[in-house]
């Protein structure tokens, strides 16, 4: 999951919308910026059938025992900023167990059309099968979390070895279930490791992939090149991509590192769409904003 720093963010969370056009009107924004109206394109992802906004709203900056800098906002401030993405063409919420964020999702989803909106979840694999929650049980009480019947997308959480088949095979079955029951319409995995994302790219079962790309090989699992041959070859196979580390975990924020960032991943790699861990509705402005510039440039 993308994490960005706020401290070191130009636009932090207390300008809001009044502060950004405060910086637009004093010529601080760049030039060729999106208009401020701007709204994010829609992408279809891979083979899947399903088409999302280029860019998702990632729930799990620093996440991790059920809750992130995203939850850390407070659900009022969440919903307030996750609809105002909506509002700017970001329809594709990355959530996950591990990040507490169903719950929150549950609220924005209230005065959204469901129908319109792409809802991506992670079910988080590494503990003991003797104790642990039943895989079916587990995906019965995402749903009750998140308010809706079923998910776009489920992913095996953070694969980080080429072993993944054999070692969550329990998961992979019940996840190919729930697809004919109409509980998830595609499965795939989130990949932190090259021997994870080779044999992801290849293999059958996988709908969608998460990979971590960016142009700094930060917080990567090979160079930009190696990871992106096999993006290319996944996607060539029909798989919908999804970068993820597109700022380098937060570690590349500066001004010129994003628009390398975003340029490098929309027109150098092999990835359909990205989550940004974006949080605040400034955050949220100045990456829709800055995207779309460069779609269109």
């Amino acid at each position: 999951m993308e994490k960005i720093n706020r401290r070191r963010f130009i636009y932090s969370g207390a300008l809001g919308l009044t502060g950004l056009s405060t910086l637009s009107a004093a010529g601080i924004l760049s030039e060729g910026f999106a208009p401020v109206n701007a709204t994010v394109d829609k992408v279809n992802l891979g083979k899947s059938g399903l088409t999302v906004s280029r860019v998702a709203l990632g729930t799990g900056s620093i996440g991790g025992n059920h809750q992130s800098n995203q939850t850390r906002l407070g659900l009022s401030n969440f919903v307030q900023m996750a609809r105002h993405a909506y509002d700017r063409g970001i329809n594709f919420f990355d959530t996950a167990d591990t990040y507490g964020s169903y719950p929150f999702i549950k609220e924005v989803l209230k005065d959204l059309p469901r129908e319109k909106v792409t809802l991506l979840g992670k079910m988080w694999t590494y503990i003991d099968p003797s104790t642990s929650e039943p895989v079916d049980k587990a995906l019965d009480r995402f749903r009750r979390e998140a308010g809706s019947d079923y998910f776009d997308i489920m992913l095996l959480h953070c694969m980080t070895n080429g072993n993944w088949k054999e070692e969550k095979k329990r998961y992979i079955d019940y996840f190919s279930v729930a697809k004919q029951k109409g509980i998830i319409k595609a499965a795939g995995l989130s990949c932190h490791n090259y021997d994870a994302l080779k044999v992801a790219v290849d293999d059958p079962w996988v709908d969608v992939i998460f990979a971590r790309i960016n142009p700094f090989q930060s917080h990567m699992d090979g160079t930009p090149e190696q990871i992106n041959e096999l993006l290319k070859r996944g996607r060539d196979n029909g798989k919908g991509i999804v970068g993820m580390k597109i700022f380098g975990n937060g570690d590349k924020i500066k001004d010129d590192e994003r628009d390398e960032s975003i340029n490098f991943a929309i027109k150098n790699t092999g990835i359909h769409a990205m989550t940004l861990g974006l949080e605040s509705i400034a955050q949220v402005d100045d990456a829709v904003e800055r995207v779309m510039r460069i779609v269109k440039g």
